[in-house]
């Protein structure tokens, strides 16, 4: 047996013409002698390294940390490359860091392709420079999808949030705050403000300004920013919060104020964490499924890695409404 046809099977060489028993027969060989094949090598010589990259923009690691959304997503991303014998990088980007840093992990080929959640805004035109020039990419939570060769992933949250709001007018309420899980200047937080004026609008509802705040992804932030909104603006009958975790941190502010829920102020959140049917009363939510979206994503990314032809745009079912307590009409 040639050198040549142990190398190509120890390899995983496609196409050489190798039979099954020859195969066989050299990696029982390996087996018995020990041989463990070198990683780094192979990768060396194919050019490709098995690797991906998940990349978000973080802020001195609080939604690392804290945000209930992320280690689902993460899940989801890592059991479907691990299925396909792709190993995942976990890339956090300091929100003050330079535009396109995350472009240094291409430049050094340590990665095949990126996945890339909520991106900053200054770093569009890198990652649209990244697809222009072929390397396999894919966008989660963004407006890039009309650019040619990024392929997108995402979930109307104007509408999610119109819907979340809507529902509390349709219970009678028009005094209605709303709490973004982070500021503005991050898409999805701006895009779910959007909803919540959109409904407002239609129902022909007064938005107080005052009643307009943000959080940073932690319950205490949701707290901070409901009793500084209590202190300056009482009043409001309900409230739709930016994601479940600034909703809990809403909802033990409200009662610290001697506040109930839902008699006095009705909560709707968004995201539908594990623990939102398990809040003091049971939280009304929108229900995403980060879990699902982070394996779409990786699924996505490895057919782009492997040369099929992909959509461009993937657009989420429309996430539903999880009635509770919280809200004043709910069952649970």
């Amino acid at each position: 047996m040639s050198r040549t046809t142990v190398s190509f099977v120890l390899n995983d060489v496609p196409g050489m013409g190798i039979s099954q028993e020859t195969r066989e027969r050299v990696l029982t060989a390996a087996r018995q002698l020990g041989y463990v094949a070198n990683a780094i090598a192979r990768s060396l010589a194919s050019g490709a390294t098995r690797t991906v990259a998940l990349v978000m923009p973080h802020r001195d690691h609080i939604n690392i940390d804290i945000d209930a959304y992320l280690p689902r997503f993460l899940a989801g991303i890592n059991l479907t490359c691990h299925a396909s014998g792709y190993k995942l990088l976990f890339e956090p980007v300091e929100e003050s860091s330079r535009p396109g840093v995350f472009a240094d992990l291409v430049d050094s080929r340590r990665v095949d392709g990126l996945i890339v959640l909520n991106p900053r805004g200054i770093d569009d035109a890198y990652l649209c420079q990244l697809a222009a020039n072929g390397f396999p990419l894919v966008v989660f939570g963004s407006n890039l999808s009309e650019h040619q060769g990024i392929c997108s992933i995402d979930a109307d949250n104007r509408d999610a949030a119109r819907r979340a709001t809507s529902h509390l007018l349709a219970l009678g309420h028009r005094q209605i705050a709303h709490l973004g899980y982070a500021s503005d200047e991050n898409q999805i937080p701006r895009e779910r403000l959007r909803g919540f004026h959109d409904a407002m609008q239609a129902h022909g509802a007064d938005i107080n300004p005052a009643w307009i705040a943000y959080g940073n992804y932690s319950a205490q932030s949701g707290y901070d920013a409901m009793r500084s909104m209590l202190q300056r603006a009482p009043g409001m009958t309900a409230l739709f919060a930016g994601n479940d975790t600034i909703a809990f941190g809403a909802m033990a502010a409200l009662r610290d104020a001697g506040l109930r829920i839902p008699e006095d102020v009705a909560i709707v959140g968004y995201d539908d964490i594990p623990l939102a049917a398990f809040a003091a009363p049971p939280l009304t939510t929108m229900r995403t499924e980060p879990y699902r979206d982070g394996s779409d994503a990786a699924s996505i990314l490895l057919q782009a890695i492997a040369g099929e032809p992909l959509d461009k745009a993937y657009v989420r079912d429309a996430a539903p409404l999880i009635v509770r307590r919280s809200c004043g009409s709910g069952k649970d």
